[in-house]
């Protein structure tokens, strides 16, 4: 079950390939993603000291959150895969112009799971081809529909 998705990231980024990774969370940002109040577009994975952790994903704390838990919205979380996995990505993020960046969170056996992509960002061109794609097939849908409506 999908918790939240980061759209724009397939939007930015040609998606090379997609990891499976936990993350170390704290308890009142668990029940904020239970709750709904993440935001992904702005974050990214980064590798430091052989260690990957998300920066810029957002979890606002609920207003029922403890009294004595001061939650901080935009705190870095550690990211959990395997050592030999971790070794591949610093090889493959290390040549030009890869990235890592998460694609959405969602719920494996009662545990958050972010997908993270190995991604290369997409020049403006790129950008506006993927644009007219989407619009040229939701015109041609509707043009079926209308089509269709028209026959009956």
């Amino acid at each position: 079950m999908s918790i939240a998705e980061n759209r724009r990231a397939r939007y930015d980024y040609h998606i090379e390939e997609r990891f499976e990774a936990g993350m170390v969370l704290q308890g009142w940002e668990i029940k904020a993603v239970r709750a709904g109040q993440v935001q992904l577009t702005d974050g990214y994975v980064l590798i430091r000291d052989g260690e990957l952790f998300l920066i810029g994903c957002r979890i606002n704390p609920l207003r029922s959150a403890s009294t004595h838990v001061h939650p901080e919205a935009d705190r870095t979380k550690k990211v959990l895969m395997h050592k030999e996995e971790i070794r591949r990505l610093v090889g493959k993020v290390e040549q030009k112009g890869f990235t890592l960046v998460p694609l959405d969170l969602h719920y494996k056996g009662g545990r958050v799971k972010a997908e993270i992509a190995l991604a290369k960002g997409k020049a403006q061109h790129d950008k506006r081809d993927t644009e007219k794609k989407k619009d040229w097939e939701r015109e041609k849908g509707r043009l079926m529909r209308h089509k269709v409506s028209a026959k009956s």
